[in-house]
Order: C-alpha cells, then structure tokens, then sequence
C-alpha cells in the first residue's frame, strides 16, 4: 500500500532559514564512505499544537546527494530518489510536504538517511564520480504557518558511521544488519547558497509493481531468481532462520547467456567487469534471526538477479519492485495476435524503466538523459503515459545546459564539466533538435502554450546555431558557386541515423568527421525552422514566424535540389526515403515517388527494415498513410532480425537498443531495456487504431488488417477517453468499427473504403 502524504507540486519556499549541514566531519573526494545520517529532536508546545489545526505544518527539503526522512519514525513520503536529478550547480528542486497530521505536541524527531546519488556517485558508462561535487549535505525547513519551528543548522547531530556501508545508484548497497548508528557528532554547517534552489514541480518517483521471484539453480550451478519481467528498480530481500554474520550478494543483470547461466557481460564496457563495472550489486551482512530489506538509493536494470549465499534457498524470498516516475497509463492496445499484444507491453515498459524522474536512454549502463532519444519518444511517450511533467523537467535542465552559441547537450543533465567529445556533439542535428520537437509535440497534445513560452528562447537560439553552421562549408568555393550552401548543413559532426541495421556505426562516425551528414542535417535544420515558425505563430511573434517561414521555404527549396536533383531520391537506405517525407520537404509529386521506391526497397529487403533511430519511428506511418498498410504490417509482423517481432520471439519483455541484442547464438549484448525503438507502439494507437489527437483536434484514420483479427484500445486525453475498435467477422473482407468519442469532441474519421465522415460524443458502430 503506498503511503498517504500531501506533497505539494511546485510550491516556493522564500526567504530560507536554514543552512546546509553535513554529516562529515571531514569531506575526502577519493573515499566511498557509506550513508550519512543527521537526526533533531524539536519540541511542539501545546500553543503550536492548537495552530496545526488552522495552519499547515510544511516541510521543505534537498540534498547534495539523495535524502530519506523519516518524521516520529514513519516515512515522510512514499517518494524515492529525492531530490532528483538535475544540473546541480544551477538548477537543484526541493520538495514540500504537508506534515501538519504527523506533528504531535512534545518532542518530535526528524531523521535523515543521505546517499551519494546523481551528485557524487558513480553514473554513466565510465562510472565516473563527484561529477557536480564531492560533499555529502541536506538543507530542510520546517514552517507552522509563518513560524519556523525547526531548520537545518549546527544544533543537529550527524553520524557516517550506521549498517549501510556503501550506497551507489549503480554499483549497489553495501548493508550490515548487525551494525547499529554510532559516533553521533554536531553536523557540520556548510557555506551554500539557495540561489539555485528551484521548486519541484514534476512527478515523484515511486514504487509500482512488484514480481516474486522464482527461484532456479542455472547449468553453472548458481542460485538465480527470475522476476518474469525486465525492469528498472531494485530487490526487496526477506531472509528467515539466519545466523549473525551470515553473508548474502546479490548480483542483477538483464538477461542470461548462451549457456543459460546468469550475466551482466551486456552492459558492461570493455574491461570493467574486472574492475569492478557497473556492479548492479547488493551485500547483506545478517543479524540474527530473519531480515526484511531493501536499499534506499540504488535503481537496477534486471530481470534476473543471481544470489550467493550459505543461506538456505528456502529460507530466502526476493521481490523485485518496478521504480518509475508517477505516471498514469494513458493509452491501451490489444489485438488478436499475442506476439504483437507483448511488443506493445514491451514499448511500455521500456518507457516505465526509463522515466525515472528524467527519460534515460538504459537503466543499465549509461543511466543518461539523451537528446536523440527523447525527441524520436515524445510522440508515442505522451500518448502512452501523462509524462508530460518529466519532459518539461528535463527540458529546464536542457535550457539550463544550452551553450552560449546555441547548441545543445546531447546528454542533460550533462553529466558535470563536458570534455571535447561532449563539445564536439552537441552540435548534433536530430539530437540538439530534441530541444525544438519535444516542446512542439508537448504543445501538440496539451494546447496549452506556457510549453512553447518556456521554451521559445531555447528553440530560437538552436535554430540559431544550425543557420550558423549551415553559412559554412567544408568547401569554401562552394559558397561562391552556389547559393544553396549557405542552407546546406555539411560541416561539424552528427550522430545521424544511429544504430542503422547493416552499417558499421564507428565507420559511419568517421566518414561524418570527414564529409558531414549533409542530407539529415540539413533536413532537421528545415524541420525545426519551421516547427519554430509555428510557435512563433502560436505565440503572436508574427515577424518571428514571417522570417522563419521563408527560411524552412529556403533550407527545404536548396535541400530537394541537391538531394532530389531529378525529383527522385536514388539510395538503398531506407531512412533517406522516410526522412523528408515525414519530415515534409517534398513536394506531393516528389513525396508520391519517394513513398512508391521507399516501398519497393523495403520489399526488395524482405520486408526487413533498416532504420536507426531517427527515422523508425516514421517508417510504418509513412508506409501505411501513402496506401502501403499492407507492407507496413509486413514489417510489423516480421519474425527475423532485423524486425521488432524478433526479439518478441527470443522472450524480450521490454524493448532492444539493437536490433540483435540476443544473437540467433544467444549471445546477449548492449542494452536490453531502450525506449527507442519503442515507437512502434505509437503506429499501434495513431495507425492500427487510427487514434490521432493534437492541438487541431480529434481524428480516427484507422488501418485494420485481416492479419490481426481484430484490435481495440484508447487513448485518455486531456479532453476524455477515446475508444476504437475494429473486428474482421468470419467470412467478411471489411471489418466493422466501434468508435467512441468524448464529450465536448467531435472527431473526423477517415476508413479504408473511402467513407469521410465527423462523429459527435457518443459510442459509433459502424
């Protein structure tokens, strides 16, 4: 049951009285002490007690690191990981909790586990640590009313030294349940300033599902718990009949091997394995007799979790607890095939396992807040859960992290100081223009124009960027020969269509230091343009959206004349074939041509696709909207590699970062939990289902297929729920359609056999 307390979104906390404290008596960057600990003992008198029931009792809170509290003995809040992840330096939330029913008159304590976390853990692929500092300290403040009745200072007492030896977010927690808190000491106050102090106004992260293990002994002889399901979260332990010193690790990894042995060998980079890596690890010391555990400040990518131990397998029961950002479902799907019912629920729980309090790329190796990533998501993301609170907080730290000439991180939070690499890519086009499609798509769904408001300077500056790098030329005579390169994007580097069936990615990587990407990048510089143009609109800069609709008109004019020199597209990838089609640079002749060879190609490859990320959420609307469903579903339902149902057939019970993640040998490799390639999900609710709703409204243009029997969803917009189903009857070549729109909509519907027709609110069989 999840705990009942009133957290309050978005509430300022002024004129702070507090100060930072620290449970160190003496900060050592290149020592991994374990948990901090800070506890106070206050007095409510009678004459506070009787204010509590006219004035609410809030207390505000933060930490360099991450904080648990713990008020009279119970659980302040049902949150995990506060404060959250962010750029601390310029940019640290605090939360605000309404404890007024928690008070009681006389003496109340307030106490506070503090672990390292985002702050100064070990994060991302080189585990690197102390990225935005290296102490360890919490600020809080308790106000009745006006009246500040207890505040971080001096008078608190603080202990390194209690049972949790080591708490890392990737590495794990290191526990002793013998070892009882000692070496209390007046905390330590600490010289910080609030001016980055930001109130949380995003979705807590909580616990939510949880799956028993089922024990099993694997080829190699060791003791493994398999959860059924691969998530992001951590183990909850109960242990019966130990003995005082008894020890028990756990270790957590997304999949087994060849051999059917547990493995973590998919997600550790290069040799860290051997030193140590990316440990996903639990260590538990017993006390005597039985243990209920979980850790506090640690989150793993796993389905599995191998334990060694003395201890009994009997006498052990694990539970794996899914952790995720309070989203609610927003969007549902099934039809009559399972295999396609499981790849839906394996793009949601991508999604579930990857929006912890910002959208990661893996909950495994890298744990980072990729541009590329959110923005090919945003779409099907905001369709699939309400996450439009964990967007708009990533995108305050993407504006936080946007660099003086407009580009923009390719990771946010960045990560501490960048290094040249870092540089180098955040000039990256369909990466840094997360930072124009995530807010545009936002605005899309909800009509609600604070998004593009919030956003608009961070928007104008990267388009601002892109122009600036399009006035150059790795060429110069080109300048002078020809007026179009002044929009021709052929110089600094770009990640391009990452992870491209059949491509060598690192050779990719060295032809674009080379020559460029001019075709994508030069088409994202339209693309955004003219995304911008439409905010601009939206937002009455009329001269704004003028000139930026002459310069999509301009970028879109020079890119069909070097792309398109006899208006046909000439490749044998697919992506530069879905690229300007979904992204409208052609024109409706150009754009017929190219939907007529993009289909033919894909036939040609078996109906395999051979997208990367930026394009594959396009190919199967773009297909199945140009009158190709059938080879659309052809992709759909592809069972070899590369295709979404391959990894369906190899148990996948999220979504891949690679096509092949589990070779046809079983080898495992890369992240098995990504959102990425997840978009399919949203061609289930906006294609299959025909479900299509954004600022212009509602419209229902399904695409049925013989194939899948029947199919039925809805997606819960901000408007109410809306419902299609549509079911093939035995010996009928149509299927029959129940749409069901909400009150106060009307939706335009569009079906295979050419009826056009708007629905009111209602239930509609037709």
């Amino acid at each position: 049951m999840k705990l009942q307390e009133t957290f309050l979104r978005g509430h300022r906390v002024n004129g702070w009285q507090a100060v930072w404290i620290t449970p160190e008596e003496k900060t050592n960057p290149k020592e991994r002490p374990g948990a901090g600990y800070l506890r106070r003992t206050f007095v409510l008198t009678a004459e506070q007690a009787a204010k509590a029931s006219d004035a609410r009792a809030l207390l505000a809170a933060t930490a360099h690191g991450l904080y648990d509290l713990r008020l009279n003995g119970e659980p302040v809040t049902d949150a995990r990981f506060t404060p959250g992840c962010d750029e601390y330096g310029s940019r640290l939330q605090y939360q605000v909790y309404d404890v007024t029913e928690r008070l009681r008159e006389g003496e109340n304590t307030l106490f506070v586990t503090l672990g390292d976390g985002w702050y100064r853990g070990c994060v991302g692929i080189d585990g690197t640590r102390n990225l935005f500092g290296t102490d360890l300290s919490f600020l809080a403040e308790l106000r009745l009313g006006e009246e500040t009745v207890l505040k971080t200072d001096g008078s608190w007492e603080g202990s390194m030294d209690g049972p949790i030896r080591l708490t890392d977010l990737e590495l794990g927690e290191t526990y002793d349940a013998r070892q009882e808190i000692t070496g209390w000491h007046a905390a330590r106050e600490e010289e910080f300033g609030f001016e980055n102090l930001v109130p949380t106004d995003t979705l807590k992260v909580t616990k939510h599902e949880a799956f028993p293990g089922k024990a099993f002994t694997a080829p190699d002889g060791s003791l493994v718990f398999d959860f059924g399901q691969n998530l992001a979260g951590f183990t909850s332990l109960l242990i019966t009949g130990a003995k005082a010193g008894q020890t028990i690790t756990v270790l957590h990894g997304e999949t087994l091997d060849e051999n059917g042995n547990f493995t973590q060998a998919n997600f550790q980079p290069g040799d860290r394995n051997k030193a140590g890596g990316i440990k996903q690890e639990l260590n538990i010391t017993c006390a005597e007799g039985a243990l209920s555990y979980e850790p506090l400040f640690s989150v793993f990518g796993f389905r599995y979790a191998k334990v060694v131990t003395d201890i009994p397998a009997e006498n052990l029961q694990l539970t794996a607890h899914a952790v995720y950002s309070d989203m609610a479902q927003t969007a549902a799907f099934s039809c009559g095939d399972e295999r396609i019912n499981r790849l839906f629920a394996n793009a949601l729980w991508s999604m579930k396992g990857n929006f912890l309090d910002i959208p990661t790329d893996c909950p495994t190796r890298e744990r980072a807040g990729w541009t590329g990533d959110a923005g090919a998501f945003v779409n099907t993301g905001t369709y699939l859960m309400d996450a439009r609170p964990v967007f708009e907080k990533w995108l305050a730290n993407l504006r936080t992290g946007q660099h003086k000439d407009g580009s923009l991180p390719f990771i946010t939070p960045k990560n501490g100081k960048p290094g040249m690499i870092a540089k180098i890519f955040s000039a990256s086009v369909g990466w840094g223009d997360a930072g124009v499609i995530v807010p545009w798509e936002l605005y899309r769904k909800t009509g609600d124009k604070a998004i593009l408001e919030d956003n608009y300077d961070m928007m104008r500056r990267w388009v601002g960027f892109l122009v600036n790098r399009a006035r150059k030329s790795r060429i110069k005579d080109r300048l002078k020969r020809d007026p179009d390169e002044r929009f021709i994007i052929d110089t600094g580097m770009d990640y391009g269509e990452w992870n491209e069936p059949g491509v060598n990615m690192m050779e990719t990587m060295k032809k674009a230091a080379a020559e460029g990407q001019p075709e994508v990048a030069t088409a994202y510089l339209a693309y955004s343009a003219g995304l911008l143009a439409n905010a601009a609109e939206v937002l009455g800069k009329t001269d704004d959206a003028r000139r930026l609709k002459n310069l999509r008109r301009q970028v879109t004019g020079a890119y069909r004349r070097r792309f398109l020199p006899d208006g046909h597209i000439h490749s044998e990838r697919q992506c530069e074939y879905v690229r300007p089609i979904a992204l409208g640079l052609l024109t409706p002749e150009e754009e017929k041509a190219a939907a007529a060879d993009l289909n033919a190609l894909v036939v040609r490859c078996g109906y395999h696709l051979n997208t990367g990320f930026l394009s594959t959420p396009f190919l199967l609307p773009v297909l199945a909207d140009h009158g190709y469903a059938d080879t659309a579903y052809r992709v759909l339902l592809q069972e070899d590699c590369p295709g979404w149902l391959y990894a369906v057939g190899k148990g996948a019970t999220t979504i891949w970062e690679c096509w092949d993640g589990i070779r046809e040998d079983g080898t495992p490799h890369d992240s098995l939990n990504h959102y990425s390639y997840g978009t399919v999900a949203g061609f289930l609710i906006t294609g299959t289902l025909g479900i299509r709703y954004d600022e212009a409204g509602l419209s229902v243009c399904p695409h049925p297929d013989k194939r899948l029997g029947h199919a039925e969803g809805y997606f819960r917009s901000p408007e109410g729920e809306i419902a299609v189903s549509w079911r093939y009857e035995e010996g009928k070549d149509e299927p029959s359609y129940v749409i069901t729109v909400p009150e106060g909509l009307s939706a335009r519907v569009s079906l295979p056999d050419g009826r056009e027709l708007t629905l009111t609110a209602g239930r509609h069989n037709l």
